[in-house]
């Protein structure tokens, strides 16, 4: 018997590559579908891309919480500051819930009014969030009723870095993470500042300093690594559609070798199946883009004395649709790469 499930936000980036990936899982059945601005419409209406799909013929509905008393499972793809509406009802009714938006990834209230600019209105929730890495947080995941699903750009850095800063072997401060990013990583809305001529030609970095995944980066790698953590994050668009691209540069510690790097992914990933280890060779968004996986490659800048770390993903799916799948793997006992390979 198929577990069954439903999306709130389904018409956007994310939410359409929810359904992709849910299509075509063998233990999965998506129940509804809903997005209130396109209410009425048929979802191949709305992308073309899933005509003669069994999920193109989904038709989109405006949520109420009576909708879905009979899934197993529910998946919230709303702009963060939207999920924290709909959570406590779904968990007070016993559901299983995955956000893929910023609403319950900081525990800190303090640090997600000053980043996310709203004040928190499901404080109470917080403390039943695990966060949804899935390299990192397996056994929290298997049993947990709320994902909070790791931020796109925060999955390309910490990824990378946690290895190395479990084996004390880069200083956890001074961190520095230059990221690019396609548009899609915006969302499905109309702007200006997004649109085609605007973007094209052109590298803008934005939310220097004040980007709401600084936190995120922050909080992770201090509790996973077990040290207080400080980075420089400056994030960039860039004219592609999908992936994103980070470039981190770190300070080794007194006698670093390359092999102390392989050694160390190694140890944490060789068992992970979306995770591959390019060594010294520099990863490319192309090889990754409509996958889960991340590449990582390494160099060692001797001159400056760094180490500098690259890693691409795509933002929709190891940076959001795919991450969330593969917790919901984990979270019905399926097989963690079921739909994603």
């Amino acid at each position: 018997m198929k577990n069954t499930v439903s999306i709130i936000g389904a018409s956007g980036y994310s939410g359409a590559e929810l359904l992709s990936l849910l299509s075509r899982h063998p233990h999965i059945t998506v129940s509804k579908v809903f997005a209130n601005s396109s209410a009425g419409k048929r979802v191949d209406e709305l992308y073309p891309k899933f005509r003669s799909s069994e999920v193109g013929r989904h038709i989109f509905e405006e949520y109420s919480v009576d909708k879905v008393v009979e899934d197993d499972l529910i998946f919230i793809a709303l702009p963060s500051g939207e999920a924290m509406n709909y959570v406590p009802a779904l968990i007070d009714a016993g559901k299983k819930v995955i956000d893929l938006g910023g609403d319950f990834r900081l525990h800190d209230t303090s640090l997600y009014h000053q980043y996310y600019k709203h004040e928190h209105t499901a404080k109470k929730y917080l403390s039943k969030a695990v966060y949804g890495l899935p390299e990192w947080n397996k056994e929290n995941i298997i049993t947990a009723q709320l994902i909070a699903n790791p931020g796109c750009y925060v999955t390309s850095a910490l990824l990378p870095l946690l290895p190395l800063l479990k084996e004390r072997l880069i200083e956890p401060m001074g961190i520095t993470i230059s990221s690019m990013s396609g548009v899609s990583g915006a969302g499905r809305k109309s702007s200006v500042d997004f649109s085609f001529t605007e973007i094209n030609e052109s590298v803008k970095a934005y939310k220097v300093g004040t980007h709401q995944h600084t936190p995120e980066i922050e909080t992770v790698l201090n509790d996973f690594s077990g040290q207080p953590v400080v980075v420089t994050f400056v994030p960039h668009l860039i004219p592609i559609t999908r992936g994103i691209y980070s470039a981190i540069y770190v300070t080794p510690h007194k006698g670093l070798q390359l092999p102390d790097v392989e050694a160390a992914y190694q140890k944490y990933y060789s068992s992970a199946p979306f995770v591959r280890l390019l060594g010294n060779t520099e990863p490319e968004i192309k090889h990754v883009q409509y996958t889960n996986f991340i590449d990582i490659g390494w160099k060692m800048y001797e001159r400056n004395n760094q180490l500098i770390i690259l890693s691409v993903i795509d933002n929709l799916v190891k940076g959001a649709a795919g991450q969330a799948v593969q917790n919901m793997n984990l979270m019905f006992g399926f097989n963690e790469t079921e739909s994603l390979l």
